[in-house]
């Protein structure tokens, strides 16, 4: 429960208490805690689009499912799903990151 919860406030995946972000968008390169390394290598976070993309996937759906039970029309489909997703961008930008960190150091911890 405490990895769930270590997602969900987007901290380190070894210590649970450092954050992993420092800013809106900026992450810390090292954990301020325990000193994991974030970033282990050009390109480390290609996996994390993966995330992004599920996570997307799982924000517009529900607005696509109601907004098709209510009978609207493609546009308004596709604007009220644009609208969504530039919301959430930071968001899903955030977890997806932290998602890939936490089950990158399951499968090979450092």
């Amino acid at each position: 429960m405490s990895k769930l919860l270590a997602i969900i406030r987007l901290r380190c995946p070894r210590c649970t208490a450092g954050p992993i972000f420092a800013g809106l968008f900026r992450m810390n390169s090292r954990c301020p805690v325990c000193a994991l390394e974030f970033e282990r290598e050009q390109g480390y976070f290609v996996g994390a689009m993966y995330f992004s993309y599920a996570l997307a996937i799982a924000a517009v759906l529900p607005v696509v499912v109601a907004m098709l039970l209510l009978d609207y029309g493609a546009a308004p489909i596709y604007i009220a799903c644009s609208l969504v997703l530039v919301v959430l961008s930071p968001f899903l930008f955030r977890y997806s990151r932290v998602i890939w960190i936490h089950l990158d150091q399951v499968i090979d911890p450092r």
